[in-house]
């Protein structure tokens, strides 16, 4: 709850960072003088308050990253590499999961037909276990 509290502190206060950026952007386009120079003053103190508060608030935000990202962005790397090396890891080690899983069911059902075909008694048990594992009875 508190990091979410946290999260919608630092939202406002960004939305109050640029609202600062857009007031000194409206300003140093209809500039008239001193009087828009003054205003331009006070439009940057208040936006040099709102960064630090900002800079102040994100700090108590829960940070977490894996110290191999941190490696690698200080072997100058660039992170969006290790991301996608990293999805390219997880989409492989998927494949073989699923390929093993499948060899597993086609095992499953290879033993549950000849073990229906050789044990007849317990024909009902099989069709039991391998319908509660996911399977197709055996006919």
């Amino acid at each position: 709850m508190a990091s979410t509290d946290g999260l919608d502190q630092v939202d406002e206060q960004l939305k109050a960072v640029i609202d600062n950026l857009y007031m000194l952007i409206c300003q140093a386009h209809e500039f008239r003088g001193s009087q828009t120079t003054d205003a331009m003053t006070f439009e940057i103190k208040r936006l040099i308050q709102n960064l630090l508060s900002l800079c102040q608030t994100a700090r108590t935000l829960p940070t977490g990253l894996p110290s191999e990202i941190i490696e690698y962005v200080e072997r100058s790397r660039n992170p969006d590499i290790y991301t996608r090396e990293f999805v390219e890891l997880v989409q492989r080690l998927n494949q073989q999961l699923k390929g093993r899983s499948q060899a597993f069911a086609d095992f499953r059902d290879i033993l549950a037909r000849e073990m229906a075909g050789a044990l007849p008694d317990c024909k009902q048990d099989i069709i039991m276990v391998v319908e509660s594992t996911g399977g197709k009875a055996p006919s």
